[in-house]
């Protein structure tokens, strides 16, 4: 069998693609690339095309479909940039590798304590030897109540390495898990937690019913001084009405490492460009935001993981096998 690989690190990626290639028998066309209509080509004579977050809309998949390939599989674990439904009409099917929740998790701590205590200020004053105090005091955890939404695998894992920090914990969910309930966290409806939570850290998928869940009116049923961690999907925040509530102070700080429009941005070189993402660059700009270019999941463990369950994805399909991975 052949898969062709886009998208494919040639500083991490290509030797742990050629070792499970040889190991599981899998001959592996490698491109650099983003998938697009002029590299499709590349895809023929492949049942199989393993991509990362690129743009699949109906117009790219009707052209690999007209190649052969019937399984596209996505070494992350959302798949929000492949048009599901147009792949299903197509006869294709969508798969994903999911990576253990630890990275982004630690992550996610990570950004929550850097905002509340304003680390983007003190490392820039370090950085230009500036040692003064005033505005970089910060708040401490267990005097904050923090609201996580989305009690998935990585939900779930920030709030139990919260709970040792000793700070209140609200949780939401479409469907409540019993583990969470176990851990004495209440579960609680967005407006209560609008109106409780000191932190907001948002950990769900991006759905045509969620998209813009935090908006202009949820922002202002928030308290004052809020803050909002973001390391799942850029659409779950309405961009203009998050600068709005950073610039009128209703929104204390923010640790993003996603943001709306940002396919075809992150990944490559642009330091020389003009980037058309205006408001990257304004939230950019602000003293009381962080932002990173959607890296939350990436460690030695991830990059392994993805690499080979995406190949194992595949030797599953063409096998007519099981497959844990396959988007239903």
């Amino acid at each position: 069998m052949k898969v062709t690989v886009y998208n494919c690190r040639e500083f991490d990626e290509k030797e742990l693609f050629v070792r499970y290639g040889k190991e599981l028998d899998i001959e592996l066309v490698l491109c650099p690339d983003a998938p697009d209509k002029e590299n499709a080509l590349l895809a023929k004579g492949s049942e199989c095309i393993d991509i990362i977050t690129s743009k699949m809309p109906k117009e790219l998949l009707e052209v690999f479909a007209s190649y052969g390939v019937k399984y596209v599989t996505t070494r992350t674990i959302g798949y929000d940039h492949i048009d599901v439904a147009a792949a299903k009409e197509l006869g294709m099917t969508v798969a994903n590798a999911p990576y253990g929740p630890c990275g982004v998790a630690d992550y996610t701590v990570m950004l929550i304590l850097m905002t509340i205590r304003k680390m983007k200020r003190i490392l820039e004053r370090t950085n230009i030897q500036d040692y003064t105090l005033a505005g970089i005091q910060g708040r401490e955890l267990k005097d904050l109540t923090i609201g996580v939404i989305g009690t998935g695998r990585i939900g779930r894992t920030v709030l139990k390495d919260l709970s040792g920090f000793g700070c209140g914990l609200l949780a939401h969910d479409l469907y409540e898990n019993e583990e969470v309930k176990e851990w004495g966290i209440p579960y609680v409806s967005l407006e209560e937690m609008w109106k409780k939570a000191d932190l907001i850290s948002l950990h769900t998928p991006l759905t045509e019913e969620n998209f813009h869940m935090i908006d202009e009116k949820a922002i202002a049923k928030m308290k004052d001084g809020v803050m909002i961690i973001n390391t799942a999907r850029g659409g779950l925040i309405d961009t203009n009405a998050l600068i709005s509530g950073i610039e009128s102070g209703k929104i204390g700080g923010a640790g993003l490492d996603v943001v709306e429009n940002e396919f075809g941005l992150y990944y490559y070189d642009h330091k020389s460009d003009i980037l058309s993402n205006r408001e990257l660059s304004v939230l950019r700009g602000f003293p009381n935001v962080t932002v990173s270019h959607h890296m939350a999941f990436y460690t030695d463990d991830c990059v392994e993981t993805v690499v080979r369950d995406s190949l194992l994805g595949c030797r599953y399909f063409v096998e007519g096998r099981e497959n844990p991975w396959e988007v239903k």
